[in-house]
């Protein structure tokens, strides 16, 4: 049997695989929204870091341009640039170093570009000259803001003019201060803001990478980064990033020179290490709600087939027994109890019981149709044993009447008056109703007594018992049911009649006697059997010959009335037999095979423990 074979079956499958597929869709979506939401993080993370080290640069360009105007508008600065002496220049800047302790370069140019002091650490004397782009725009009265690619950075300089007047103002020099972009202040922000940093020169062809957080062997790798402006992902050293480029002054269109730029990376292994730990996480809540969701399915499936199970059970026996008195019970001591399982039990035991009831009402209707046909008979059976009778009297009348035709007359007469007294009984036992009287019986002894009344009855086989010592404890009519059987084993004797030379019969013990046959320890293939097999609450009595056999043709009839095919007979004794056994609630069937013999097999309910 498949699992889909049955109701239960379907049920379950059904119910495990909604669950089943109603949490792996669940999961999907949780761990593609996860997923969604975790790189969108990333992507709002990287480009808010990018916003904030803008704003950072373009707060320092803005504090050391205010810087710049103040040194370049000093009258002790303006004097000293006049005097074109680098010496005095230089001394008045070291009044200034202090409060510009910050800046990498404070350089000082007279009218004509010539450098006339610097200090910090960065002072490209070599480039600032009277043809430096910044320079030579400050000379012309415009402030600057430019970026000089440093061995160890970025150079961000701003340069102001230093000038007297105001409508027509006498340009005197310049004044330029600057501060790297360097790896201590990528260090800085890389803290602040989790992201590594890098800056670099990025080109049409190629680009360098001047400073990084990141250890230097991977520069060759993030120098590709730097030519480009989306984001994009680069593996480093085992660890894939995110890499935000990022131009940090903007040149005209169609320049070529390399573009200051600067790169923030955001490590995307440690994203991805969070994601597996929830995905590992949702994957082993989706394992224990499956098993969990099969557990209930399972429950659901037993909960709401348990009932009908109950009720196909005894319908499955109804319908190979043919007993209407089997009931269903649904609800009584279960923890679940269904309302539509009971109704439907409730249905279900009301429908045999009307069965049963229209079943016994035919019985009736059949036996008192049958009260016609039986006046039939009656005038065949009864008028032969009146004849007797009548020249029975005839004789006795005689006057010279000897002694032994009086006795042959009387006997005559006694016998035929006993087998009119049969035939009224037997009648009777048809035509009523049978009133039972139920009380605990031991149904193998009421075997082995119908077993020796058979014998009784006149020549035929012995009777082979194999009895069920389970059968012992049983509640019936004790009385009607021997008549039964009495009336069914004297049949079956008949039928054996002539076959049962060198056959013995074994009645319940090793050796005993029926019918005045002494009984061995065994009989191979007896020729009449009567077993006795209880099984859960219910007892079948077998009676098997090994006789004639019953022709096809009349096998639907032997239960019929006044149906016989022996001579002599009324064709009411297993009509009587079938009453009986369905007034104690059991049924009767018959096998027969002609040729190998008969089978009749009673099933009756009613065992009672011991």
């Amino acid at each position: 049997m498949t699992l889909v074979s049955s109701l239960r079956g379907r049920i379950f499958l059904a119910s495990a695989l909604l669950a089943v597929l109603s949490i792996a869709a669940a999961i999907f979506v949780v761990n593609r929204r996860v997923t969604k939401e975790a790189e969108s993080a990333l992507q709002r993370e990287i480009r808010a870091t990018g916003a904030l080290v803008e704003e950072l640069r373009k707060t320092r360009i803005d504090t050391y341009t205010v810087m710049a105007r103040l040194i370049a508008d000093l009258p002790k600065l303006k004097a000293a640039v006049q005097t074109n002496d680098p010496p005095t220049v230089q001394d008045h800047l070291r009044d200034y170093q202090e409060p510009l302790k910050s800046a990498n370069l404070l350089l000082v140019t007279n009218a004509t570009g010539r450098v006339l002091a610097n200090s910090g650490d960065s002072a490209p004397t070599a480039l600032l000259a009277a043809d430096w782009p910044a320079v030579r725009d400050a000379l012309l009265g415009h402030e600057t803001v430019s970026l000089l690619p440093q061995p160890d950075g970025i150079l961000q300089v701003v340069t102001v003019p230093i000038a007297i007047g105001l409508t027509q103002p006498q340009i005197l020099g310049s004044v330029s201060v600057g501060f790297l972009l360097n790896e201590a202040l990528a260090s800085q922000l890389k803290a602040i803001t989790g992201s590594d940093i890098a800056f670099g020169m990025g080109g049409q062809v190629g680009g360098q990478v001047l400073t990084t957080t990141l250890p230097r062997e991977h520069n060759q790798a993030l120098a590709g980064r730097l030519r480009g402006s989306s984001v994009s992902t680069v593996t480093l050293g085992g660890d894939e990033y995110v890499v935000l480029p990022q131009e940090l002054m903007a040149l005209p269109a169609g320049d070529n020179a390399p573009r200051p730029m600067a790169l923030i990376l955001r490590s995307r292994t440690e994203q991805l290490r969070s994601l597996d730990a929830i995905h590992t996480g949702l994957f082993v809540t989706a394992i224990v709600a499956v098993l969990l969701a099969t557990l209930l399915s399972f429950a659901v499936a037993r909960t709401i087939t348990r009932p009908l199970a109950a009720i196909t059970d005894v319908m499955r026996e109804v319908a190979a027994t043919g007993d209407l008195t089997r009931k269903i019970v649904v609800g009584e001591g279960r923890r679940w109890h269904d309302e539509d399982a009971q109704l439907l039990a409730t249905t279900f035991n009301t429908l045999t019981d009307s069965v049963a009831r229209f079943q016994r009402e035919m019985s009736q209707k059949e036996r008192l149709s049958s009260l016609g046909r039986l006046s039939t008979v009656i005038a065949h059976e009864v008028r032969n044993p009146l004849m007797i009778i009548k020249g029975s009297l005839h004789a006795l009348r005689q006057p010279d009447l000897s002694g032994p035709v009086m006795r042959e007359a009387v006997s005559d007469i006694d016998e035929e008056v006993e087998r009119l007294n049969r035939i009224v009984n037997e009648v009777l036992d048809f035509a009523r109703p049978i009133r039972f009287e139920l009380a605990p019986t031991d149904l193998n002894a009421l075997c082995r007594e119908s077993a020796t009344a058979s014998a009784a009855s006149g020549p035929g086989g012995p009777v082979h018992l194999e009895l069920d010592p389970a059968a012992a404890h049983f509640t019936t009519d004790a009385e009607r049911l021997r008549i039964a059987l009495v009336n069914m084993l004297v049949n079956a004797r008949h039928a054996v009649n002539g076959r049962s030379a060198g056959h013995e019969a074994s009645v319940g013990s090793p050796q005993s006697t029926v019918g005045g046959h002494e009984l061995p320890a065994a009989s191979p293939e007896p020729l009449v059997s009567l077993s006795t097999i209880a099984n859960n609450g219910r007892v079948t009595i077998v009676i098997a010959d090994r006789g004639a056999g019953i022709e096809p043709a009349h096998l639907p009839h032997v239960f019929d009335p006044y149906f016989t095919t022996k001579r002599g007979g009324t064709g009411l004794g297993l009509a009587i037999a079938k009453n009986i056994v369905e007034g104690l609630g059991g049924t009767i069937g018959v096998h027969s095979t002609p040729g190998a013999g008969t089978e009749i097999r009673i099933s009756l309910p009613g065992i009672v423990s011991s």
